[in-house]
């Protein structure tokens, strides 16, 4: 293979893993406004994030293992076209049911390209450059993180409808569909072990069970909201299947990938760290909400509340580069210990200080750095480290399932607490139907004494329902902080 075609096709895997990776961060720029556009919730909302989120979680292994048998090629190819088609149907819903359906099938599509990139630079490069550019790859999910917002608050304010955010993706998908199927050379796996479908099937209905009963959680009713069948009754199924989820690991056979190495469950060291990547997913889902915080707390317009995600995102590239330094200079456990402490104090901070954008700007990039730090390389090193050579390529799967666990299960939580949070509100007085059109009304009116009361009433009660938000960010935070400390104490 030509070196100028080679170099061609890691370009075009790149660029597939970039797009799909923006998708959910350019979203959030438009969350508010697609939830008004459908007259839902901000709780039904959310769901257009975390169905994403858990698609990509369910078709990653599977799109993996038929990649390694049938051609990463031709799976890659596949995929790509599906996310396409996805995109199409998502600009086109006419419903909220077929909004979400269509995300489901757009995250079944992205959610195999990562692993295929991965595979195949595993496979055509030599050790010496599979590192950089399996850490490049990995570093395009932050530069993502950063782009989507400040990308999808342009295309809003240029287009003024949301739909256009996912229509960009189309041009992008059918070059990268003929320029790969000119340039990118077939590659198989090898030693192929058989997929835990078992194992999988389990964990996404325990995961889908919770997010079902988070749903019908209501904060400003908590109580007698958990009371109902269908929280408590939601919450005991999760519990079934995931436990029924763990027999079931401890039943696999050698012949078989098993997402949780049984074999590591009495290990301390390995558990807590299971434990710490599902936390450091809750803290990947408050990027999520960020644009729609800053819109409905500081009174920034939807079409550029996602440039105020720069801080945060920034912060977390700077954070990831840190955190990969540090790991090489003081090891895995005090990275950890440090960005726990500054993810600790950068959400404290925006969580009851952050009373104007300035000091959002300057709290969540602090926040970020610390956050960005857990995403980078401690963990990975870590978790190699605790389950030794033998069995660091599954253990390292399954600290990937855990914060994919924590990333689809949070948004669904933060969004419950936000609404309830603002319960507060008389909707009736403005006969609407949701927080959204709420606002959207105050800002239509004219100016005067009631818009600035009904403004400023808005603004303090958005500023107590995202408080919660960040407050469980910091509780998250201070758990990894614990973790990170115990772990230093029993020297991993």
């Amino acid at each position: 293979m030509k070196k100028e075609n080679k170099t061609f096709a890691l370009v075009l895997f790149i660029l597939g893993v970039f797009i799909t990776a923006l998708d959910n961060g350019i979203i959030s720029s438009a969350l508010s406004t697609i939830n008004y556009s459908f007259n839902v919730s901000e709780v039904h909302g959310i769901w257009g994030i975390t169905l994403y989120t858990l698609g990509m979680a369910i078709s990653t292994p599977i799109i993996g293992k038929l990649a390694d048998r049938y051609g990463r090629k031709k799976l890659f190819i596949f995929e790509i076209s599906l996310f396409a088609i996805g995109s199409l149907l998502v600009a086109l819903s006419p419903s909220f049911l077929f909004f979400l359906l269509a995300r489901l099938i757009q995250s079944i599509g992205g959610g195999g390209i990562y692993i295929i990139a991965s595979s195949h630079v595993l496979s055509t490069y030599d050790r010496i450059q599979q590192g950089k550019l399996l850490g490049a790859m990995g570093a395009v999910n932050g530069i993502a993180s950063v782009v989507g917002p400040n990308l999808g608050a342009i295309i809003l304010k240029l287009t003024g409808h949301w739909n256009w955010l996912f229509i960009i993706n189309i041009p992008i998908a059918i070059f990268v569909i003929i320029a790969g199927g000119m340039v990118i050379p077939e590659t198989k796996g090898g030693d192929l072990k058989k997929l835990d479908y078992r194992g999988l099937t389990l964990l996404t209905l325990g995961i889908f069970s919770f997010m079902a009963g988070i749903t019908n959680l209501r904060s400003e009713r908590f109580l007698q909201s958990i009371s109902g069948i269908q929280v408590w009754g939601a919450f005991m199924l999760g519990i079934i299947f995931f436990a029924l989820f763990t027999v079931n690991e401890r039943k696999i056979r050698d012949d078989t990938d098993p997402f949780l190495p049984y074999q590591l469950i009495k290990n301390q060291g390995f558990l807590l760290t299971i434990f710490m990547g599902l936390l450091s997913g809750t803290l990947i889902a408050v990027f999520v909400l960020i644009p729609s915080f800053v819109e409905q707390r500081y009174g920034i317009s939807a079409n550029t509340s996602g440039i105020w995600m720069s801080g945060i995102g920034v912060g977390s590239i700077i954070g990831a580069i840190v955190g990969g330094i540090m790991v090489s200079k003081r090891g895995a456990v005090n990275s950890l210990v440090i960005s726990g402490g500054l993810s600790t104090i950068g959400f404290g901070l925006l969580a009851y200080l952050s009373n104007n954008l300035a000091l959002f700007l300057v709290f969540s990039t602090l926040a970020g750095i610390g956050f960005g730090m857990l995403m980078g390389a401690p963990f990975q090193v870590l978790m190699k480290k605790i389950a030794g050579t033998k069995d660091s390529t599954v253990a390292l799967g399954t600290l990937s399932v855990s914060r994919q666990v924590g990333l689809t299960l949070a948004p669904t939580l933060y969004a419950t607490l936000i609404q309830g949070g603002f319960s507060k509100l008389n909707l009736a007085k403005l006969n609407a139907s949701n927080v959204e059109e709420y606002y959207q009304k105050i800002l239509s009116m004219g100016k005067g004494v009631q818009r600035e009361q009904l403004l400023n009433n808005f603004y303090e009660i958005a500023k107590g329902a995202y408080q919660q938000m960040f407050t469980m960010a910091v509780i998250a935070s201070v758990l990894i902080l614990v973790g990170s400390l115990i772990l230093k104490k029993k020297q991993f």
